[in-house]
């Protein structure tokens, strides 16, 4: 086999892993969970080392590099020194792992797969996986199935497909159809069976963006397609198939809407104020600002807006938001107004490519008067792009994996369309290729390489501790072996402080030895992650425990102060003031949590009426002991709402 074979197979080879990347992370519930990220992860790496092959297999290697492959290094760039910078090392490391997969799959789709039958290969087969993936939502809805494959779903009457959240799956499929339809109507097909089993599998799929009930999902999808028949209806050799597929379209949707409460509801709460989900979506933005504001240009950390949350939480949101509902001010939160700025100027680049890949293949094509398969990705890979840029408004499918990936390749395939007006992109130096090329390859490859071993053995090791009975050796052993992998994870430090914490409460073997181990951990816990208040909670519980309550008061201020709005360390700090029997501290306290939270806090009501049972004891008996004790005396912690 010749040099110039074995680099095909090498190309065939990075394609077959971009297809195989881009369908297990859709099928994976949008590879999301630690396992499914580390086996795309794996995939990556497969990708850089046959791209690295390639080099040294051409006799002429070359680089496309144009203008926007330096403001993705630039970001890359940004994303190591924050990274080097950020409060929590794990989390800023996750996040990074995501950054460095991303630029990876973009520069070796720019490089790699730019011939426009891969493109067109890659497209049809997202295509028929989006049907798949539709169907089986379709089955959610109609079979009132509430599965995700073996997970529950929370969302009752939506169909989410192969993705929890329903909002997702429309992400996906607004990725999917307006490129499917782009290569159905303007593309050049010799095999018209399969261009009618295309067309099917689109319709399929826009079912199931129809019974997700995503509304964002349905305004975006709306907004790319009105764009995209907007710009073929001005085509001559497209005008007519444009305008029958848009008629059929608006005849399905107005029965589907007309024959369907569900659609009706959706779509009259987009103009109806006090919707739970609008409010909440809300009051998700108003922390991010604030955190935004005290972190002007750099932000507060790679992935950190859901560690910093609590301490900007309002009131009304008790859980945990993971992601702001808004993919920019999620980005201008956590990276700030430089990361911004390179993201933005990315997305800018890319639309000016579109269009002048577009004018140059537009007046190439209209002199021959057919489809044409670069023109039919060009539309159909902007459309889709600017149906996601609306969707991010209201959701964060840039956080899914899967979606974020699909965006990656259609940004970088229609980034090489590029090559076919201009010369001035490319690299030539051999030397220069070769060594910068290899050197960063194998950067690279190597860093996701040593981070995937250590986070799937992590991973072994912490599935072992959650299948093993709580607080036992098993758990404990699984969740040390865990931490020495790793031992930068505040979470295993933390959960390591909690056995020793429980196993001390429960009077097994020495507990004070126990209690004393377990502030250990969680003090390390408290190193790796200044912005949890569990940790100096646990820790302020375990001076309580071992009698030293006046030390415990400066960790329970602690976490009052990172969590000033939380029901959960409110409770807890009532349960402090009910341990050194200060009564009426500890009643405004569990009143407290119970106004944060009313539903679900059986800690509040149960300890609220063993505090009034003993208020009353102490009003109607003379002989019992005063409400305020000695134990707490000179207590610091502040009042609620001070």
């Amino acid at each position: 086999m010749n040099r110039e074979a074995a680099s095909e197979w090498c190309e065939r080879g990075i394609a077959g892993l971009v297809v195989a990347m881009l369908v297990f992370s859709a099928l994976a519930t949008g590879a999301v969970r630690t396992l499914e990220f580390l086996v795309v992860q794996a995939l990556v790496v497969g990708v850089l080392l046959l791209w690295l092959a390639r080099l040294w297999l051409e006799t002429r290697p070359r680089f496309f590099w144009p203008p926007i492959g330096w403001v993705v290094l630039a970001f890359t760039l940004y994303a190591v020194g924050r990274y080097a910078t950020a409060d929590i090392e794990r989390v800023a490391r996750q996040e990074l792992l995501r950054v460095l997969i991303y630029a990876a799959l973009f520069f070796a789709v720019l490089n790699n797969l730019e011939r426009p039958e891969t493109l067109k290969f890659i497209v049809r087969v997202m295509v028929f996986v989006a049907m798949a993936v539709a169907a089986y939502a379709l089955y959610q809805y109609l079979a009132g199935y509430n599965r995700v494959w073996h997970f529950i779903n929370p969302y009752k009457n939506r169909g989410s497909g192969t993705f929890i959240n329903p909002n997702h799956l429309a992400g996906f499929l607004e990725l999917i159809l307006p490129a499917g339809l782009a290569y159905v109507l303007a593309g050049r097909e010799r095999k018209p069976v399969l261009t009618i089993f295309m067309a099917y599998a689109l319709l399929v799929g826009l079912a199931g963006l129809a019974v997700s009930f995503s509304r964002g999902g349905w305004i975006s999808t709306t907004l790319a397609l009105t764009v995209f028949f907007g710009v073929l209806v001005f085509q001559r050799r497209f005008r007519w198939p444009a305008v029958a597929v848009l008629t059929l379209l608006l005849i399905l949707g107005t029965v589907f809407i007309k024959q369907n409460l569900m659609s009706k509801y959706r779509l009259e709460r987009i103009f109806t104020r006090g919707e739970v989900n609008t409010e909440l979506r809300s009051e998700l933005l108003k922390p991010a600002l604030a955190m935004w504001r005290e972190n002007l240009w750099f932000g507060v950390g790679p992935a950190h807006y859901d560690y910093r949350f609590r301490q900007y939480r309002p009131a009304t949101v008790q859980a945990r938001p993971d992601r702001v509902h808004n993919d920019y001010v999620n980005t201008l939160t956590d990276w700030g107004l430089v990361g911004v700025g390179l993201v933005a100027a990315a997305w800018i680049m890319a639309g000016l490519g579109a269009v002048r890949s577009w004018r140059h293949l537009d007046r190439e094509e209209n002199q021959r008067n057919r489809g044409s398969d670069r023109l039919a990705f060009v539309l159909g890979a902007s459309c889709a792009l600017l149906a996601i840029l609306v969707h991010s408004l209201t959701d964060y499918n840039m956080h899914i994996p899967a979606n974020a990936m699909l965006v990656v390749v259609w940004l970088a395939g229609l980034t090489s369309q590029l090559r076919y007006g201009s010369h001035r992109a490319w690299v030539r130096s051999p030397l220069l290729v070769r060594g910068a090329g290899s050197a960063g390859l194998l950067a690279c490859a190597g860093y996701l390489l040593w981070q995937g071993q250590v986070g799937a053995r992590e991973h072994v090791w912490l599935e072992r501790a959650r299948r093993a009975e709580l607080n036992s050796d098993t758990q404990l052993e699984a969740l040390l072996a865990a931490f020495r992998i790793d031992p930068l994870n505040a979470d295993n430090a933390y959960n390591i402080g909690e056995v020793y914490r429980s196993r001390s409460w429960a009077g097994e073997g020495d507990y004070v030895s126990e209690a004393e181990t377990a502030m250990e951990w969680l003090d390390r816990s408290m190193k790796l992650n200044p912005h949890d208040p569990y940790a100096p909670l646990r820790y302020g519980m375990c001076l309580d425990w071992l009698g030293r309550s006046a030390e415990a008061e400066a960790y329970y201020n602690r976490a009052d102060a990172l969590d000033p709005r939380g029901h959960y360390i409110a409770a807890h700090i009532g349960w402090h003031f009910l341990h050194v029997q200060d009564y009426p501290a500890a009643e405004a306290w569990f009143e407290r949590s119970r106004r944060l939270k009313w539903e679900d806090n059986e800690m509040s009501e149960r300890y609220l009426q063993i505090i009034r049972e003993r208020m009353l004891d102490a009003a109607t008996n003379p002989l019992a002991p005063p409400l305020w004790s000695a134990p707490h005396a000179g207590a610091r912690v502040r009042e609620p709402g001070r």
